[in-house]
């Protein structure tokens, strides 16, 4: 057994007894996923595009940072991040964040019934470094700054509205965003080390001017019940994380996605998928690189982080072997694509169309290795519904 995994085991068996077993389950936790044979088969041969994709699935690119999107007169962003889909009619919406600092902002492409591209505009300028984010129930898109007291922003998908910054869901190195309308909360990663776990509450819902935020606290373990702690100052003049005592620490915050009463989110720094049962209010591991049992862990780097219709996860990895995972409701974890020739890039911006046939995202700094050689991808296929 490596070091690593088994100072998380002691870590998963050992917290509970030094807690008294009241308010961990240590031990008793959900299995993360494991490898297995995924609901698509094996990765075929790359593509033209360089994209290794099981059969029935194709690719095509929509976008490549400093050029023009085709059919438009626009020029697409640097470095390509985080990323949703909108319906637009009988067509949709792709929007995507820019990580770079100054001038990141975000853009969104236009498509038709068919999947033509129809128009490319900006839809947010004049922030730094907007690396992921999420879409709303309202159909908004909140693009979050991964800066040291950074903002969120809520912009336009169809950018007729001036984007709007959202002071009330505090100040801190924002990595994503993920809406509970059951619970009328916004859920938030912080990426930093000793980062936290966050949910804004709005006064009213559907509106962000104002509400109350809050931090996740809890034990040191993996898994068992949470409790939510209200932030005394959003402003960040002192580091949110550090406001609350007791609030759990999370390494290097990423990609955070809510459906059907569980809001995911990953970790960066050890390689982890949190699965929050919110009518529940307990804390499970979903993955765990270091918990695989058998084999070659298949995820690692791991970063944002969508769904399908089916209760599919897909996991984007930043680095890795460039794949996106995907982590089935049995707990089975796979391949479902890799880039092949761009190590030095990373998967941002996963994002599925309103019907659920077409996934989109990005590699952020392409073959190049830089983030003016950002590359977005569409891939289109018989995905599971």
């Amino acid at each position: 057994m490596e070091r690593r995994t088994l100072l998380r085991a002691v870590a998963l068996g050992g917290t509970s007894a030094a807690l008294g077993g009241t308010l961990w389950r240590g031990a008793a936790y959900a299995a993360p996923a494991q490898p297995g044979a995924g609901p698509y088969g094996a990765l075929g041969s790359p593509d033209a595009n360089g994209i290794r994709l099981p059969s029935g699935f194709t690719s095509r690119v929509i976008a490549r940072s400093g050029r023009t999107v085709p059919g438009t007169s626009y020029t697409w962003h640097s470095a390509p991040d985080g990323g949703a889909c909108y319906a637009d009619g009988t067509g949709w919406i792709y929007v995507s964040n820019s990580e770079i600092n100054p001038s990141g902002g975000a853009s969104a492409v236009r498509f038709s019934a068919t999947g033509a591209i129809t128009s490319a505009y900006r839809i947010l300028s004049g922030t730094r470094t907007n690396c992921a984010g999420g879409k709303t129930p309202w159909n908004t898109w909140l693009s979050c700054e991964e800066v040291d007291r950074g903002y969120v922003y809520e912009t336009d998908p169809w950018g007729a509205r001036a984007a709007v910054r959202r002071d009330a869901m505090g100040r801190f190195k924002h990595e994503a965003a993920a809406a509970d309308p059951v619970r009328e909360v916004i859920y938030l990663t912080e990426d930093v080390t000793d980062g936290c776990f966050y949910r804004f509450r709005p006064a009213a819902w559907g509106d962000l001017s104002s509400g109350t935020l809050e931090v996740l606290v809890a034990g040191t373990a993996t898994s068992g019940p949470v409790t939510w702690s209200r932030v005394p100052d959003p402003t960040g003049a002192t580091a949110t994380r550090d406001q609350v005592p007791g609030a759990k620490r999370f390494n290097g915050g990423e990609g955070c996605y809510y459906a059907d009463g569980m809001c995911w989110f990953t970790t960066k720094g050890d390689n982890r998928v949190w699965q929050y049962d919110a009518a529940a209010q307990t804390l499970d591991l979903a993955y765990d690189d270091s918990l695989v049992t058998s084999g070659t862990a298949p995820l690692t780097g791991v970063d944002n982080v969508t769904g399908s219709a089916s209760g599919d996860l897909f996991v984007a990895e930043d680095g890795g072997t460039m794949e996106i995972c995907v982590i089935t409701p049995d707990d089975v974890i796979a391949p479902f694509l890799r880039v092949e020739g761009q190590s030095a890039s990373e998967i941002t911006g996963p994002a599925f169309s309103p019907d659920g046939t077409r996934l989109y995202f990005s590699s952020q700094r392409g073959t190049s290795g830089s983030s003016s050689g950002g590359i977005t991808y569409e891939v289109r296929g018989p995905f599971r519904s």
